[in-house]
Formats: C-alpha cells, structure tokens, sequence
C-alpha cells in the first residue's frame, strides 16, 4: 500500500539553512511541527528522510512554497560540480557520477563550500598569471615593480568574470522569469509602467546633457536619447528593468566577488546589470537553442532577436551553464589604435586574459573592410589552434553631427569547436592553413616573423655588421 510516507527526500542542509533563516533552535522547530527534538537533529544530519507528510508540515507551519522548500533535490550544484571536476587537475581522479550527485544533495553545505573554493582558486590564479606576466602587462607600478597594480579596476572586474566564465546561472534564471512576462521595448514600457509606475520619455541629446539613460524618480520617469538606435533602445530599457528587478541576484553575484576597490564593485555591478539585460532579451534556453540551430551565425542570431552584432557576439560568450555548455568562445573589443576595452574568455584563449597585440590577427585589419565578416585559423607558438570571426562595429551617431566610435570584434573558439560554426562549413582545422601569431611580441620566439616590433624576452640581438635580415629583429632560432 502506498502511504505519504513512501515519498521521502534526504535534505539536511536545506532544513538546517532554514531553521536557522528563521532564527529558531532545534527545540523550537520540534515544538512548531510536534516532533521531538532529537528528532529535528536526526533529519538536519540525513540520518532521517524528510517524507511527503514532513514537507507538507513544514510548508504550513512556516508558510513557504512547498516547491521552494524541497529546491531541485541539488541539481545545479551536481551539474556544476560535474563541470569543475572535468577540469585537468583531477582527470588522475575516478570520482563515480553517483558520488557527485551523493555529494550536491546529501552535503550541499560541502558542495557549496567546495564550489566557493574553487572559484577563489580560479580568481587568484588568473591574478597569478598576471603577476608574473610583466610583458603582458605593461609597465612597472608603483603598487608593484613587476608591473601588476592590484588597484586596477578593470583589471579586476575581468579577472571577475573570467573565473566564471562569463555565466551567471542566478541571472539568467531571473531573466528567463521577466522575459516570459515582457518582451521587445513596448512590453518593457508596459512592464515598467505596470511595476514600477514609471513612465519612459524620450528627449534630444542637447536636453539629455550626456546622458542616454537617466532615471528620474522624484517625477517617476525613465528618460532616454531619442537618437538610439533600436537595438541599443531595447537594451537600456532590459538594463533599467534588470537594475529595478535583478537587485538581489545582482548583489549575490557581486558578495561572490573580493573587490580591492569601490570602482572596481562598481564596474562589476555594472558589467552584471548589462549581462543581465542581454539575458532578458536574449533568454538562456531559448538564445543556447537558436545558436546551435543556426550553427552560431551571429548576424542571423542579431536578426531573430532584434540585437545588434556586438550585443549578439557578448552573448554568445555566456553559454557554459553548467550541465547546458555550449561551444565555448572568447572575445576582445579593440580599436583602431589596438586599445583593448572588452575582454570576455570562456574559451582559454591567452589574447583574453594578456592583450591582443599581434599585428598578424585580422581583428587589427578588418577595419580596411568595415562591417564585413573576416575568419582566420590561428596558431600560437605552443602548437594550440583557435578559429577566430572579426568584424567592425559601429557606437555613437544616431544623427548628421554625432560622434561614432569604430571598434572592431573579434569572437572565436578553440579549433576543436570550430566545426560546429557555419563559417566553417563543418571544415577540419587540420587541413586549413593556420595563420603564426603570439600573444605579444615579447614572449614569441618566432624568429621568422616580419611583424615583429620587440625581441624576446632572454633572446640575444644577433650583429648586424655583415649581414641585415629581412626581419626587424634577428636573434638565434636555438
């Protein structure tokens, strides 16, 4: 015979977190749902299931979602778990997928604990790299003669994200929820007029004294510049809506963070709100779907989901949630001086976490042929290959006399992923002809290369007295 009482889940952890939410003893939680005390210490220990019969208890007596109280039985901490553990550092280690899931469910306060350090891990060895990486960081500082200033807040903000590989589950679960009530610019109007009793105006430059957003909440208005384009118009309505209504998810995500600076939360904290308003209009599940049906074809993707090439292109580089992972791609925002000003790694390309100086990469070329898309396979000096897509973009104008800021993007995977792209037309890397490049010129020991612009770090410049290379700096190939 089948009983309430045949329906049980071990969870501990969670009945312990929320006992404790609720700032009552074990003694007090026996009282509230007439059981002893022990009884309470047995089930926070999984020593006892929770049965159907517990849960429904619980549910009343503390008027909580029943749905909420028994969470997803761990799944996203399995799923995470499974994704950190493929990591090299433990291939040497046979951990059985029941383990894992043993693990996320029946200790999810260990699981936690253990997700918490490695994400310090992650953000304390890309700081690490940068450190002992001079070259690619610049000059010296004072904050630190190798040249590492840890007061950089851009710097930081990118070590941030880095070490989550641009994805934040939390928001685009939040995301998903205010996309299914709103969507496109009329129903993000309606939606702030409905919630938030704001109405949206839209005003000239010249009355918007620089700005292209600014909420007003004294008179309870949302200005924005009547120049904007559509899909920048979307996306500063989704990043309004995500700062109204993603505050705690955002808080969350930026308390997992160890900022050196206020600038450096701030620039965080702002790098999440516009994650989160490409999520609201570019939904997780349904944008991870399209990528893979349209084999990741950006100006297609652009089209269905009325975003612009480069609001496409960083989303892109967001789909690695964990147990949904798809192709992993990194991507860097230069202009025409090579400045970088974004980088975004889910792809463990070095360019993204040490600069993007090779003069031999397209993205520094393809603004000969603006807005035209430009593929190359890439080869650095270590044997890895990436397959990259470059294409200009375009921020600013909207009017005869505005400023327009020309940038170019390049978004790209490691060749084994490159085969799932439409610009490769499924190709094998193998049989393409890749182009040399390095990371920087300093720590490439190509000794052929013509674009060269400084010797190698612990090379000897060769004489120049009997003969002159055809390269700028000759140095011995041992």
């Amino acid at each position: 015979m089948t009983t309430s009482n045949a329906r049980s889940i071990f969870m501990g952890p969670r009945l312990r977190r929320l006992r404790r939410d609720l700032g009552l003893t074990q003694a007090d939680m026996a009282a509230d749902l007439d059981i002893s005390a022990p009884y309470v210490a047995l089930l926070e220990r999984n020593q006892r299931p929770v049965t159907a019969d517990m849960l429904l208890r619980l549910a009343r007596t503390y008027k909580i979602d029943l749905a909420a109280l028994a969470g997803d039985g761990g799944a996203d901490n399995t799923a995470r778990l499974q994704s950190i553990l493929k990591e090299p550092m433990f291939s040497d280690i046979d951990i059985p997928a029941l383990e894992i899931s043993d693990l996320a469910i029946s200790y999810s306060g260990m699981a936690e604990a253990f997700l918490r350090l490695y994400t310090a891990y992650r953000e304390e060895q890309l700081a690490l790299a940068d450190r002992r990486s001079p070259a690619f960081t610049g000059a010296a500082s004072a904050a630190d003669p190798n040249g590492f200033d840890a007061n950089d807040s851009v710097e930081e903000v990118r070590r941030f994200l880095a070490a989550r590989r641009n994805n934040f589950p939390a928001l685009d679960d939040a995301a998903e929820r205010i996309a299914q009530t709103a969507s496109g610019p009329s129903g993000f109007i309606e939606l702030l007029k409905d919630r938030h009793n704001l109405q949206v105006r839209y005003l000239p430059p010249d009355v918007m004294l620089g700005s292209i957003r600014r909420l007003d909440l004294h008179r309870k208005q949302l200005l924005l510049e009547d120049s904007l384009d559509t899909a920048s118009l979307h996306f500063q309505l989704a990043k309004q809506l995500a700062y109204l209504e993603m505050e705690d998810e955002i808080g969350a995500a930026l308390e997992a963070g160890q900022f050196a600076s206020k600038s450096a939360e701030l620039l965080a904290r702002r790098a999440l709100a516009g994650y989160a308003a490409g999520a609201i209009i570019m939904p997780y599940s349904a944008f991870a779907k399209a990528a893979e049906t349209r084999h990741y074809d950006l100006e297609a993707l652009a089209r269905q989901f009325g975003t612009s090439f480069e609001q496409t292109a960083h989303r892109i580089t967001t789909l690695q949630r964990p147990g949904q992972e798809k192709v992993p791609f990194f991507l860097i925002r230069v202009d025409p001086a090579g400045n970088i000003s974004k980088l975004l790694d889910g792809a463990g390309f070095p360019f993204a976490k040490h600069g993007g100086a090779c003069p031999l990469w397209s993205v520094h070329g393809v603004f000969k042929t603006p807005r035209q898309i430009v593929t190359q396979w890439l080869e650095l000096p270590d044997g890895q290959r990436f397959f990259s897509i470059a294409r200009t973009v375009t921020a600013g104008g909207g009017s005869f006399d505005a400023v327009r800021v020309e940038r170019a993007i390049a978004v790209g995977c490691a060749a084994e992923h490159a085969k799932h792209l439409i610009y490769t037309n499924g190709g094998d890397p193998r049989a393409e002809e890749p182009t040399p490049v390095g990371v920087a010129c300093r720590v490439c020991h190509r000794p052929r290369c013509a674009a060269r612009s400084a010797l190698p770090i612990g090379r000897e410049l060769l004489p120049d007295d009997f003969r002159t290379l055809s390269v700028p700096f000759g140095f011995s190939a041992d």
